[in-house]
């Protein structure tokens, strides 16, 4: 499997495991993914969710170039479709996910970190969207999500240049949220997660889809959406169960998403 799936309690973490060849994204790989990400989706278990790369080189390093150079522009077509399908499902997900990028994250791979919620990063990761060096232009999402996180200074300089940048760099200009050492990377990411999986679910749920929400319509209607969710969250056991022990100065016993 070039994705393995491993769950504890309420948080998974997904790894992307073609280590030999950097965890490169093929057709196979993004219809697993896609896959995967429409089962974890599903889970009522799950309440958060770290993706990360396997080995200590590379989140993923990209397309597979090998595939790609033997596609038309019709089959170019449609593994555009697919690798955004599979990203979007991501976005789709109830879940937060958290991207551990522990090393290489260019073209797809970058792509991939981007359709994450939240994103911390090894001090050795490096990004970029290097797809013009190769005579094609970013296929999933690169030109349409970068925009939005650091601005369109910035993903017309990483796309039309196709330079990379190191993970100070991407903390500075917003692509990544924490920079960590190599070895803290993972323990980090996996306590976010535990912490956003202790928070009650249709409250997290409720913001991951407001906040989506922000970056596809406009500033009025999105309030109308926050306004209605934030409602809803009202209907809530876990809204009374959070209110009681912030008054009563105490733990809450558990929110179950109800």
């Amino acid at each position: 499997m070039a994705v393995e799936v491993r769950r504890d309690g309420a948080v998974a973490v997904v790894t992307i495991a073609r280590p030999e060849v950097l965890n490169a994204l093929n057709s196979a790989t993004n219809e697993e993914l896609l896959r995967v990400a429409g089962e974890i989706g599903r889970d009522q278990v799950v309440r958060a969710v770290v993706l990360t790369g396997a080995g200590d080189k590379a989140f993923v390093a990209g397309a597979d170039i090998k595939e790609f150079r033997r596609m038309s522009p019709e089959q170019a077509r449609q593994s555009s479709w697919l690798g955004r399908r599979a990203m979007a499902a991501i976005g789709a997900a109830p879940q937060p996910w958290i991207a551990a990028v522990n090393g290489f994250a260019l073209g797809g791979g970058c792509e991939l970190a981007l359709a994450c919620d939240i994103r911390f990063a090894a001090d050795n990761a490096r990004f970029g969207q290097p797809e013009v060096t190769l005579g094609i232009t970013p296929g999933w999402g690169g030109t349409q999500r970068l925009p939005r996180e650091v601005g369109n200074g910035w993903a017309s300089y990483l796309c039309l240049s196709g330079r990379l940048i190191d993970a100070a760099e991407a903390l500075r200009i917003g692509l990544v949220q924490r920079v960590l050492p190599a070895t803290e990377l993972m323990p980090a990411a996996l306590e976010l997660a535990a912490d956003i999986a202790a928070r009650p679910p249709l409250a997290v749920r409720y913001i991951k889809s407001q906040i989506h929400y922000a970056l596809s319509v406009d500033i009025e209607a999105g309030h109308e959406i926050e306004r209605d969710l934030f409602a809803l969250t009202f209907a809530s056991e876990d809204r009374a169960e959070g209110m009681d022990a912030f008054l009563e100065k105490r733990a809450p016993h558990g929110f179950e998403g109800r």
